[in-house]
């Protein structure tokens, strides 16, 4: 890993990152494969891989559901659905400690009207907060796989803040690990604080591999994966239509 230093620079981030990016393919050898088999196995059974994420932990929930080059089959579950599918009052998403309530998972899993078959990926860096871990626990008590993507150096840095004491970590079949430090950013500054959260690169990279694994075998087992192609490319939205009509009524995309 590079020396650290206090003065910030862009070539010291990316030495950084680069590391980070190297770090999170060797920790992952064995998570990678084992969420991929879930994915698979979940499109396979006519489910939906329903993504979960508050805060920036969003940004890897975007790279689960609905994008380009991903799988079709694919949901995000985010706050905003109390407001924008729940009928809440739009005050509710004004609390910074939202995610943190207890009780938030049974709604939101409700919202995102799941079938036996489904599968759950839950993001967070921490993986303590109250509404990650409650939904951890809806859904595996549920039984539905869960492939939790997570900071296992940033988890067992800081108390666990659920009741019960367990951690998103605890609860799921297979963990991938971003391998970012504990508060995320990585370059140093004099006051102790640090700069540039580095867990948005390294999840999407476990994002990617998972699904590219995932399609590979699909495609051995004599399966056609459901694949989005971008929509501004000529023919890609009709494409990407008749794919989603298979799934109608079940793919939400964050409030959507």
């Amino acid at each position: 890993m590079p020396e650290p230093t206090t003065t910030p620079t862009s070539a010291h981030f990316a030495a950084l990152a680069r590391d980070a990016l190297d770090r999170a393919v060797a920790a992952n050898k064995e998570s990678v494969p084992a969420a991929a088999r879930l994915f698979a196995d979940c499109v396979a059974a006519d489910g939906v891989i329903h993504a979960f994420g508050t805060g920036h932990s969003q940004a890897a929930a975007l790279e689960v559901a609905g994008r380009a080059g991903g799988l079709v089959p694919t949901s995000r579950i985010a706050l905003a659905d109390l407001v924008l599918r729940g009928g809440e009052d739009p005050a509710v998403l004004r609390d910074p400690l939202l995610e943190r309530e207890p009780g938030l998972a049974d709604r939101l899993y409700a919202l995102a009207t799941p079938r036996p078959q489904d599968l759950f990926v839950i993001i967070s860096n921490s993986g303590v907060n109250n509404s990650i871990v409650d939904m951890a626990l809806k859904v595996t008590t549920a039984g539905h796989p869960l492939v939790a993507l997570t900071s296992l150096e940033h988890t067992h840095a800081v108390p666990a803040l659920h009741a019960g004491g367990r951690r998103l970590a605890d609860l799921a079949d297979a963990v991938l690990d971003n391998c970012a430090p504990a508060g995320d950013a990585v370059l140093p500054l004099p006051d102790g604080a640090a700069l540039c959260g580095i867990s948005t690169l390294t999840s999407s990279l476990l994002v990617q591999m998972v699904v590219a694994d995932a399609v590979a075998l699909l495609l051995a087992e004599g399966h056609e994966p459901p694949v989005y192609v971008s929509a501004n490319l000529p023919g890609g939205h009709e494409r990407n239509a008749l794919l989603e009509a298979r799934y109608a009524g079940r793919l939400h995309r964050g409030g959507h």
